[in-house]
Formats: C-alpha cells, sequence, structure tokens
C-alpha cells in the first residue's frame, strides 16, 4: 500500500476532499470579492476612475469564468491536484505583485489577467468536479455546501478587508488575500488525493473502486473543452442555462458583489458598514445555497430556478427605493442572501442529467462562463452607468428586469425524457 493509500476514514474521506475543496473555493471567492473593497480605497489613493477599476475586476470575473471550462477539462488530463496547486500558486503571486503597481495597467494585468487565470482554475467547476468523482450520494447537498463558499468568502473576508482597507489603505487587503491562497499550497499538496481510487475506496455511497481512466496530456484539456462546447452547443438546454447563469452572474458577483459597497457610500454608509452588509447576505446564502442543494436532491430543479430567479430580480428592483436604515437594509440581506447562490445546485445537476457524469463539469464550466460573462458586464456596466448618470438607480432596475426574463427561461428547460427535444450528449 503506498503513502497516497493510507488514508483514514475509509469512503468519509470524501468529506476531507470536500472540505479542502471548500477552503480553495473560499479563498477564491475571498480574492473576487476583494475589488470591490479596493475600489474606493485605490480611487482615493491613485485617483484613478471607478470606470478603470472597474474595467480591471470585469476583466478578472470575465477570466475567471473563461478559464472554468478549460480548467475543468485539464483536471480530466493533467489531474484535480496539479491544477488547483497551479491556481492557488498564481492566486497568491499576482496579488502579492500587485504591491509594487503605480499604474491602471498594473491592477488590470495583476487583478484582472493574472489573477483572473488563476481564480479561474479555482472556480465552481471544479466544485462540480469533485461531487461527480467523490460522491454517489448526497450530491445535491455537496454541491450546494461547495457553492456557499463563495458567501462564505464573504462573510469571512469581507469585513476584515473592509477593516484593513479602511484604516491601512489598499494594501493591506492585498496582502491578506495573497497570504491565504498561500496557505492553502500545502494543505492541497499533503491530503488530497486524486481520486477514491487512489486511497483504495470506492466514492461517498457507492460500491465499486473505479479504476482511474488514463491521464492524458495537459494539450489535450484545450480540444476536449471545446470539443464538448461543441457537443453540448446542440443541446437547447445548454443554452438556456447558459442564458440563466448570466444573469445570475448580473446580479451576484458583478452588480451587488462589486458595486453594492460603493452603492452603499453613496448613501452615508461607511465602508465597515457597506462590508458587513455583504457579510451578513453570505451569512444566509450558506443556509440558501445548503437548502438548495438539499431541495435539487428532492424536487425538480427548474422550478426551483423560477422561484430563484424571480425573487432575486424583485428584491434588485426593490432595493433603490427602500430607505438606507437599519431594518429596510436588514430585510434586505436575508432575502437577497438567502438566494445569493441558490441557483448552483439545480443548474449542475441539469448540466449532469443531461451530459452525463465525466462531461457534465466541463459543460458546467461553460455554463460557469456565462456566469462570470454576465458578472463582467455588470461589473463595468455598473460603474460606467455610475459615472455617467451619478448614481446606481439604472442598474439595479436592469438587473431586476433580467431577473424575471431568467425566472421564465427556466421553465422552458428540458429534461432526458420529457421529449425529443432533449438530446443528451453521450458522457
Amino acid at each position: 500500500m503506498t503513502i497516497a493509500q493510507r488514508r483514514p476514514f475509509g469512503q468519509n474521506y470524501a468529506w476531507v476532499v470536500a472540505g479542502i475543496t471548500f477552503l480553495s473555493l473560499l479563498a477564491a471567492a475571498g480574492l473576487r470579492s476583494a475589488p470591490g473593497v479596493l475600489l474606493t480605497p485605490l480611487h482615493q489613493t491613485f485617483g484613478w476612475e471607478r470606470g478603470q477599476l472597474s474595467a480591471a475586476a470585469a476583466i478578472g470575473i470575465f477570466l475567471y469564468g473563461l478559464v472554468g471550462p478549460f480548467a475543468a477539462a485539464l483536471m480530466q488530463t493533467l489531474g484535480l491536484k496539479r491544477t488547483l496547486l497551479a491556481g492557488l500558486v498564481l492566486m497568491s503571486g499576482s496579488t502579492a505583485l500587485s504591491l509594487s503597481m503605480t499604474e491602471p495597467w498594473q491592477y488590470l494585468l495583476t487583478w484582472g489577467v493574472l489573477s483572473g487565470f488563476g481564480s479561474g482554475a479555482v472556480a465552481l467547476a471544479m466544485g462540480a468536479t469533485v461531487v461527480n468523482r467523490w460522491f454517489v450520494k448526497q450530491r445535491g447537498l455537496v454541491m450546494g455546501l461547495l457553492s456557499a463558499s463563495t458567501a462564505t468568502g464573504s462573510l469571512i473576508f469581507l469585513p476584515g478587508m473592509a477593516a484593513l482597507a479602511q484604516t491601512g489603505g489598499w494594501q493591506p487587503v492585498v496582502i491578506a488575500v495573497s497570504l491565504v491562497a498561500a496557505l492553502l499550497v500545502p494543505l492541497v499538496f499533503f491530503l488530497m488525493p486524486e481520486r477514491p481510487s487512489d486511497i483504495g475506496q470506492p466514492a461517498y455511497g457507492g460500491t465499486e473502486v473505479e479504476a482511474a481512466p488514463p491521464r492524458g496530456r495537459a494539450g489535450d484539456a484545450v480540444k476536449l473543452a471545446l470539443s464538448v462546447l461543441v457537443k453540448a452547443s446542440r443541446n437547447p438546454a445548454f443554452w438556456l442555462l447558459f442564458a440563466t447563469f448570466f444573469v445570475c452572474g448580473f446580479t451576484t458577483n458583478g452588480l451587488v458583489g462589486t458595486h453594492l459597497i460603493s452603492y452603499c457610500g453613496d448613501n452615508g454608509l461607511a465602508l465597515v458598514q457597506a462590508g458587513a452588509l455583504l457579510a451578513a447576505m453570505g451569512a444566509f446564502d450558506i443556509v440558501g445555497t445548503t437548502a438548495s442543494g438539499w431541495l435539487t436532491d428532492r424536487y425538480d430543479p427548474r422550478k426551483l430556478l423560477f422561484v430563484y430567479y424571480a425573487l432575486r430580480g424583485l428584491s434588485l428592483m426593490a432595493l433603490p427605493f427602500l430607505s438606507f436604515d437599519v431594518v429596510s437594509l436588514s430585510i434586505f440581506a436575508v432575502f437577497y442572501g438567502l438566494d445569493w447562490l441558490a441557483t448552483v445546485p439545480p443548474t449542475v445537476k441539469l448540466a449532469t442529467e443531461s451530459f452525463g457524469e465525466r462531461e457534465g463539469p466541463i459543460v458546467f464550466g461553460w455554463i460557469a462562463f456565462g456566469h462570470q460573462v454576465g458578472a463582467a458586464t455588470a461589473a463595468f456596466g455598473a460603474g460606467v452607468l455610475r459615472d455617467i448618470q451619478g448614481n446606481y438607480m439604472g442598474a439595479f432596475i436592469i438587473a431586476g428586469c433580467l431577473g424575471i426574463v431568467a425566472a421564465c427561461a427556466a421553465l422552458m428547460i428540458r429534461r432526458p425524457g420529457d421529449g425529443p427535444a432533449a438530446t443528451p450528449v453521450p458522457a
């Protein structure tokens, strides 16, 4: 028996892998939420326009999504562990490099391009790969927990980052993000096997130890990711999931995650108070997304998506008309927070049903790319609208309307067995 096989807990070691995945996703979420905190301090320190700063955030979000499907394919060829380690190293190195920046293009390079590539390898497509590889039972619940890591990242990092920015400027925020990613590298290296068969165990809830498929070359990942995209594009379910996830990204990471702190500042809330508001949303999203995973194991995921998107759209349209007092903002934080990433478990289930367990995570990576395209659109567009109009009202109304459209589109998705229009791609 090799060292890699000497692991405790038997089948339950899958939960150790899920825990390490959770922490890695949490770190990526913290990195991706940091530009929202850095927006005001960088503007005050360097005089850079919000449009410039929003452009860097948008590029980072865009690449975070674009890299996802290629990273998922790389996990099938080069390996999950190696891909995750490379992503964490790039996350830590790129953010640390920004400490010496003096020009806007350097912020765009470090927090936009390089960190976008790094965090893209540590995205929800990786979570879908881990769930499909390590779990047979409780997949919806585990995916809900992993999805909640994004909210947990906000919960843990945002108040602290906001306090650091208020007292020490932007540099302490950068140092904190870089250190968190660096500390995860040895954890992944020593404690995360590639797959259950490496420790002589079946996946959690399974009965047979599945042999590891032959490992391909790193260059094969590009071919695999693109070939899966071509096949998936023939299924209307892919485009409906892509479109609804575009709206998901537009209404969460892009608009609220990037601009809510600035929006609160426009209404007289201090940086720390605004960060606490986002953290409160993150706390409730842990409950909402985990519950969504439990519900996804039991109910039609399309109907769940309809409810989630409709409620999100209504809450965003209501926000500009609320008075920014403790009561109204607390109600919004609860209502919106429960729905923040509740869309992920139903979307992953629909992708796996339609495209199979092996290719499903890669397809979900492409769907998640739609999420980040939407987020990048909102991150940049809301910043431009704020510069032009002097307020964020138009951005929130647009986002709310898109939420209603996405709710209706979710009901149009066909599942395998619904009829001839649903043609699953073989795994």
